[in-house]
């Protein structure tokens, strides 16, 4: 290799060393910081997080017991699928929200712990008879106690 050529690269590989480090410093930088505003909010998050993905798990069960029911006849369950399909909108929403921990986070939990409370009086209904409504009953209620906590 002849001499230039070699200084060349060399020149040239300082010079992606010496960027790369200083975008990994930049990152470092910003990366504390956006430690630091999670851990302030990061218990309620965390909390809001189990809750909508709870909820998200129980009316996904849910909603499909009701679409059988549905199926088979079972107009009863009409109100129920209903009201799990709009909680599962707002709890999908509400968990992509507070794992970024978005500014909107707030007027979304508001939002998400009426839906889950319509959706909880509406299983209520098939709790006795249904183990899918009852575990979204119970999933709701939790979630709107996480939202409300959030939203205040």
């Amino acid at each position: 290799m002849e001499r230039r050529t070699f200084i060349g690269a060399a020149a040239a590989t300082l010079a992606l060393t010496a960027a790369a480090t200083a975008a990994a410093e930049e990152h470092t930088h910003a990366h504390a910081h956006a430690h630091g505003a999670a851990a302030a909010t990061g218990k309620v998050n965390e909390d809001l997080l189990k809750a909508t993905a709870a909820c998200l798990a129980a009316g996904r069960v849910c909603l499909n017991h009701c679409i059988n029911q549905l199926a088979a006849g079972d107009k009863t369950m009409e109100a129920c699928a209903k009201a799990v399909n709009q909680m599962l909108a707002l709890c999908d929403a509400t968990n992509n929200l507070a794992a970024q921990n978005a500014p909107l986070l707030a007027a979304v939990a508001k939002q998400c712990a009426e839906a889950c409370k319509q959706c909880a009086e509406a299983c209520k209904e098939h709790a006795e008879h249904h183990a899918e409504c009852k575990a979204c009953h119970e999933a709701c209620l939790e979630c709107v106690e996480a939202c409300n906590k959030t939203a205040a």
